[in-house]
C-alpha cells in the first residue's frame, strides 16, 4: 500500500440546487483521481441550496477510500468557501454552534475535513467551467427526481428557528 503522502491528489467538484430556497434540492459531485472519475447526486423534497452545497463536499469526502488525502475542492458556494477559508467554521464550532445555519451538516463536516489535507477554491457559477457545469446538472437532476426524500436536518432546524 502507498504511502498516503505519495498518492495523487484528489480533485472534488461540487454543486447544489434548491428550486424555491427552501424548496426541492439537490446536489451534483465529481471526484477525479489519477484519470478515474465518479460522479454523484442527490436529493430531498425540502431544503436549502446553501445545505446542498455543503451536502455536495460531505458526499465526495466520504467517497475518499482512504485517510490523509490532499484534496482539492472546486465549489461555487460562497457560504462554503468562506466558512472554512475565513475561518467562520472553526468559531461556530467554538461557540458550539449556536448561532450557525446547518450545525448537523457541518458537524458532519469537521471529521472528515480533519481527516484530509483539504484546500477550498472558489469558482463562478454558471461561467462555463466543466465540471461545475456538470455538477449543476447532476444537483439540476436530481433535485427533479420523484419522491425525495425528507431532509431531516433542515426540518429540525426548520422547526427550532420558528419555535415561539
Amino acid at each position: 500500500m502507498a504511502d498516503n503522502l505519495t498518492r495523487p491528489p484528489i480533485f472534488l467538484y461540487t454543486d447544489g440546487a434548491a428550486s424555491g430556497n427552501p424548496g426541492p434540492g439537490g446536489y451534483g459531485v465529481i471526484l477525479r483521481c489519477a484519470g478515474r472519475e465518479k460522479e454523484m447526486s442527490g436529493g430531498f423534497a425540502m431544503t436549502t441550496n446553501n445545505r446542498m452545497e455543503l451536502l455536495a463536499v460531505i458526499t465526495g469526502l466520504e467517497a475518499i477510500k482512504w485517510d490523509n488525502a490532499e484534496v482539492h475542492v472546486y465549489s461555487d458556494s460562497s457560504y462554503v468557501v468562506k466558512s472554512v477559508n475565513e475561518g467562520w467554521l472553526f468559531n461556530w464550532e467554538k461557540k458550539g454552534f449556536a448561532k450557525a445555519k446547518n450545525p448537523d451538516l457541518w458537524k458532519r463536516f469537521l471529521p472528515l475535513f480533519r481527516k484530509h489535507r483539504v484546500s477550498f477554491h472558489w469558482i463562478r457559477g454558471h461561467a462555463g467551467h466543466p465540471e461545475n457545469e456538470r455538477c449543476d446538472a447532476l444537483a439540476v437532476a436530481a433535485r427533479s427526481a420523484g419522491s425525495l426524500p425528507q431532509d431531516t436536518g433542515f426540518q429540525m432546524q426548520d422547526l427550532v428557528n420558528h419555535q415561539i
